[in-house]
């Protein structure tokens, strides 16, 4: 039997909430052949490179080490907000594939560029939402695509976090950061499952508010309310939560069944069917989902489709409706 031989991702960047996660399924992968992470600035690497996930790494001293080496395939792209795309958009000049982390910055023009290269290159795009390929979502979104729900008329998701540091606020330095607060930098996972299930929306409406918080211009309260023809999502997130993990949920309602996934991780499902289906009962029911850790479903699909084994799960018109909805819900794109 053939092997697959490994593909050689490097990563740029350590600032962002998931560059340790990722940093450590690529070094577990046996598909993957991490050749190490370049850190642009020396204060980030010292402060955060001693993260367990960083032993043993190697360290390159400059980002042409990554880009000019034509062995390296892909890149994981784990800086700031303020600095991925500017980077991102070398990468794929270099001929790169992109494991870009969320979201995509605050310019939707400038991330439509990058876009519009990939197509023309030939290269992936793949936007690190970490719950795509979490067993609760991808059960809620089969049901929804089938049709085994019925036509789905209401969406409901929350998820929060519990306040951060005044020091993790003040290195923000983008304009989504700032301006678009919670909704923009964590809720932007469920606005990929949103237009997973719906697509589009025909209107955003975005409330946001800074409850209290020291900062005044950190948005850390908030709501969007998400407009389809015969179908309406909502979405709640905060920075002020206690505990918040165990209250992050996605209500889906349609015209056969509902499902409540609550909470997100580990992923607790209940179905509620009009009728039998699909080996499931009629009524209310709990359906045992699959917990899987993070990031490394969604590492195995990008090897896959790097190596032409399949097609993305993602399309770059998906990536490209979500980041603009994103925008729109936080109060940074026309709604």
């Amino acid at each position: 039997m053939r092997i697959a031989k490994k593909v050689k991702i490097a990563q740029f960047g350590i600032s962002h909430d998931h560059a340790a996660g990722k940093t450590q399924v690529m070094k577990a992968s046996d598909a993957v052949d991490f050749c190490g992470i370049f850190e642009p600035a020396p204060e980030v690497r010292e402060r955060l490179g001693t993260n367990p996930a960083y032993e043993g790494v190697h360290w390159f001293s400059t980002a042409a080490e990554i880009l000019e080496d034509e062995t390296i395939a892909a890149i994981a792209v784990q800086g700031r907000v303020s600095q991925n795309l500017a980077f991102a958009h070398r990468a794929l000049d270099c001929g790169k594939h992109l494991w870009l982390d969320k979201p995509a910055g605050d310019d939707l023009d400038v991330f439509r560029t990058l876009l519009e290269r990939a197509r023309e290159r030939g290269l992936l795009v793949q936007l690190g939402y970490m719950f795509r390929y979490n067993a609760g979502f991808q059960f809620i979104l089969d049901w929804a695509k089938s049709g085994k729900l019925g036509d789905i008329f209401s969406v409901r998701g929350r998820i929060s976090s519990g306040p951060s540091s005044a020091s993790e606020w003040q290195r923000w330095d983008s304009r989504g950061e700032r301006e678009g607060g919670i909704m923009f930098i964590l809720a932007c996972h469920l606005v990929d499952i949103i237009v997973a299930l719906l697509g589009r929306p025909t209107r955003v409406n975005s409330f946001l508010q800074t409850a209290g918080h020291e900062f005044e211009w950190y948005r850390d309260n908030a709501i969007a309310t998400f407009e389809y023809a015969g179908a309406l999502a909502v979405l709640e997130s905060s920075a002020r939560e206690v505990s918040p993990g165990a209250s992050r949920r996605l209500e889906v309602y349609g015209t056969r069944g509902s499902a409540i996934l609550e909470p997100l991780e580990p992923p607790a499902l209940r179905l509620c069917l009009d009728e039998a289906r699909a080996g499931y009962a009629e009524g209310w029911q709990t359906v045992p989902v699959e917990n899987r850790p993070r990031y490394v479903e969604s590492l195995g699909a990008f090897v896959a489709d790097i190596r032409g084994e399949k097609k993305p799960d993602r399309s770059l018109d998906h990536e490209f409706i979500v980041q603009e909805t994103v925008l729109r819900a936080a109060g940074l794109h026309p709604a």
